[in-house]
């Protein structure tokens, strides 16, 4: 999941882009609303973590331009602003959730993927594909009972297609969700994950749609 951090507390920025990026999260940091601005012009996040007291205004005010996007992403407002209405015009600008400072960083996880599920066609956190098990809440997978080890951008790639496993996936949507600006990438790089997820998970689990992405499927039948 590639995730906007807008937060003018550069320590805790920093601290908070660790915490998401050991969790398998790609996170872009934003340290005021024209650096914000501009990153959501240049990508698809599934998500923002937004503070609303930024250096150059209200993070309220970025909240016309996310509504317009194709695919808005989930919002998470991240303030010390703890006043009932400061909570109440965060969520009528358009929030999914609402983080009074200081919060602890395993509650703001919790919350991010308790959204991500609502917003998803997957209303359970264990996603069941024939004898592959996919644990959105805890970040594992089964196959046949047995757990399936991932690297962190295996994961990535694979938590994307899973929280819309009916959805089409183009390349450049699973581009975005392995790497940041900040990352070097190779022309074929999502290529080579996704081949390590087939040999880990069974081929006929991602499905290729010639000139369309890629899907998952329930059964591990003959590649698409």
């Amino acid at each position: 999941m590639r995730v906007l951090l807008v937060e003018d507390d550069m320590a805790l920025s920093d601290a908070l882009r660790g915490y998401l990026q050991a969790k398998s999260f790609v996170v872009d940091a934003a340290p005021g609303l024209a650096e914000a601005r501009a990153a959501l012009l240049q990508a698809q996040y599934a998500a923002v973590l937004l503070d609303l007291h930024l250096g150059d205004g209200d993070g309220l005010s970025l909240f016309p331009q996310i509504r317009a996007l194709r695919d808005r992403p989930i919002v998470i407002v991240l303030t010390a602003r703890d006043q009932v209405t400061d909570r109440i015009r965060g969520l009528d600008a358009g929030a999914d959730d609402y983080l009074v400072k200081p919060y602890d960083p395993a509650e703001l996880l919790a919350r991010l993927r308790a959204v991500e599920r609502r917003r998803s066609s997957v209303g359970a956190p264990v996603l069941q594909l024939g004898t592959l098990e996919i644990d959105l809440a805890h970040d594992s997978v089964r196959k046949n009972g047995e757990p399936v080890t991932l690297t962190q951008k295996e994961w990535a790639l694979l938590r994307v297609m899973a929280t819309r496993p009916e959805r089409i996936h183009t390349r450049e949507l699973l581009q975005d969700a392995l790497y940041g600006f900040d990352d070097d990438t190779d022309s074929n790089t999502l290529e080579v994950f996704i081949s390590r997820l087939r040999r880990k998970l069974g081929h006929g689990h991602i499905q290729t749609l010639r000139g369309l992405g890629y899907r998952l499927a329930s059964a591990a039948d003959e590649d698409q």
